[in-house]
């Protein structure tokens, strides 16, 4: 592991890992006793900064090029314009669900075209189902995703899915890499 990437390590365990007396139950419906906030251990610009540019550089380690990048909005937010600003490059979200009045689009930002190269990314990952729901609204739009990332991955079920949909996919952190214990949803 760099140097970057220990750096950024640290900050995740310092600011945004939580052991918690109780395990909470994850939006993929695991249950877990560790939570990880990725909002709360970037939430200083410089740290931001640092995470964008480990992303950008694992682009670039796995030869993988991108003109846009984004995810589904609340997870995907601060990277998709992070990334952008390091990477020179235009930024996306996905709504949740189309607004309902205007425009009615559900990707706000740049404007996606057929054979745009894309970065994906999230924050944090049990089972991709965020990262995923973003890869379909992007595909029905004709563009091609070179890379699904996250900053951290919390099991062992999103590469699985991933490769289910011939998309790369490859995490900055994986649990092993924070010295978590795997999350294991349900009904898997």
């Amino acid at each position: 592991m760099d140097a970057q990437r220990t750096v950024l390590r640290d900050l995740i365990l310092a600011r945004g890992h939580l052991r918690l007396a109780a395990p909470v139950q994850l939006s993929s419906g695991a249950m877990s006793s560790d939570f990880v906030d990725a909002k709360a251990a970037l939430a200083r610009g410089t740290d931001l900064a640092t995470a964008c540019r480990a992303f950008v550089a694992l682009s670039e380690e796995l030869g993988t090029s991108f003109s846009a990048v984004g995810g589904l909005t609340m997870g995907a937010d601060m990277f998709s314009h992070g990334i952008a600003m390091v990477a020179d490059c235009h930024w996306f979200v996905v709504r949740k669900q189309a607004k309902g009045r205007g425009t009615n689009r559900r990707v706000e930002g740049a404007r996606l075209e057929p054979g745009t190269e894309v970065l994906l990314v999230e924050d944090v990952v049990t089972t991709g189902g965020s990262l995923l729901e973003a890869l379909g609204v992007v595909r029905d739009l004709g563009v091609e995703v070179r890379l699904a990332t996250t900053l951290v991955d919390r099991g062992d079920v999103a590469a699985e899915r991933f490769a289910a949909e011939g998309v790369r996919y490859h995490p900055l952190f994986t649990y092993a890499d924070l010295g978590l214990d795997p999350v294991v949803p349900p009904n898997t």
